[in-house]
């Protein structure tokens, strides 16, 4: 892991970091907020908002439920900016894969790290969310080198057909086929049976082995739409892509909505419907951000935003020092925060704590500090 100075280029999409830091503001503080706000007004809107700012227990979808695979979606879309780059400058294979191995093994040991291996709390959980942002992208790393976009299409159709297949007529034992509890579909049986050290819901772990495959699908829908929006050679203006794009996250969710009749939508076992239902909302976001930010040339409102998305990593690694950051809080604004009635202080404070968070970041960015792997 190294840290890099990193420029804008012209050919990096601001949509991108922006929709990525809108993504991590709400691991970075953001629900605090909804939270607060949701207490002080009771107003439906806030209400409903703070429900949303919490996972699903089991089957469906909250927008909560959205942020990690639209991170993976993300990381997806910077595939035909990256790594194909390194292809189109005469990059050998030979050292795309070293890169894409090195990148992979990183993130994987991160992970491992942010689990508290070096606290030596045993048994450790060796599962993780980087490490399934790492394995995703590396795999559909892999295949976008490989295939064309309908080779890419058809590893996505395979893959999540095929899991879906296993998850339904492959047999636990003990238990049967296509039993999708907690503790009876097949994800939660291989992880009992061949994941070591702890795992995150004791009797399977959202982060596991089978359940990481479709994980690649959701990367390669993301490069998809990367290769969509660099492509040139379509002579489609910028907002008629972002319409392009509009269109077909709606056609995803409504194939996730069909799917999850037969198939529930399942963040914890990453369902094919899962699948397409947050890549269908990735689809959306992207659309309004591209077109917003790339397309029309609003930027300036998305500042903000491309501080957070540019250190996301950085953001994810420190949420512990982001927790650590409520001291520095009451030292810098609870005078501030005093000034308001006892109602208030709530938002004020849970406001305060975002924007501690965020100076810290800005402070990277202003000395182009970029946490990269």
């Amino acid at each position: 892991m190294n840290t890099n100075l990193q420029t804008n280029k012209p050919e990096r999409l601001l949509s991108l970091d922006a929709l990525r830091g809108f993504d991590m503001i709400w691991i970075a503080g953001g629900e605090r907020i909804i939270e607060a706000l949701a207490k002080y007004t009771n107003w439906p809107i806030f209400n409903w908002l703070r429900i949303q700012i919490d996972h699903v227990q089991w089957n469906g979808f909250h927008f909560y439920d959205l942020i990690f695979p639209l991170f993976l979606f993300l990381a997806g879309v910077s595939i035909p900016f990256s790594i194909m780059k390194r292809k189109e400058r005469g990059d050998s294979m030979r050292s795309i894969y070293i890169h894409l191995i090195k990148r992979c093994i990183v993130l994987i040991v991160l992970g491992i790290i942010y689990n508290g291996a070096l606290s030596f709390d045993w048994p450790i959980r060796f599962a993780s969310v980087l490490a399934r942002i790492s394995l995703g992208w590396f795999f559909a790393a892999l295949i976008v080198l490989h295939f064309k976009q309908r080779g890419q299409i058809i590893w996505i159709a395979g893959i999540l057909l095929f899991y879906w297949a296993i998850m339904m007529l492959v047999p636990v034992p003990g238990i049967g086929a296509g039993v999708l509890t907690m503790d009876g579909n097949l994800s939660a049986y291989i992880d009992r049976l061949l994941l070591p050290g702890r795992l995150f819901d004791t009797i399977m772990d959202p982060e596991g082995i089978l359940s990481t495959i479709p994980a690649v699908a959701t990367a390669l829908l993301g490069a998809m739409t990367g290769f969509f929006l660099k492509d040139e050679s379509l002579k489609l203006a910028k907002y008629k892509k972002g319409i392009t794009l509009f269109i077909g996250g709606v056609a995803l969710v409504l194939i996730a909505v069909l799917w999850n009749e037969v198939f529930p939508i399942n963040k914890k076992m990453w369902t094919s419907s899962f699948v397409f239902c947050a890549g269908g909302l990735s689809l959306i976001f992207l659309s309004i951000f591209y077109l917003i930010i790339d397309a029309f040339e609003y930027r300036k409102w998305a500042f903000p935003l491309v501080v957070i998305g540019m250190n996301s990593i950085t953001i994810y690694l420190c949420q512990p020092a982001f927790s650590g950051f409520s001291a520095f809080k009451d030292f810098a604004f609870s005078g501030i925060i005093h000034l308001f009635s006892s109602p208030v202080q709530p938002i004020i404070d849970a406001s305060a704590y975002l924007l501690t968070g965020w100076l810290v970041l800005y402070f990277l960015y202003r000395n182009k500090i970029f946490l990269k792997v």
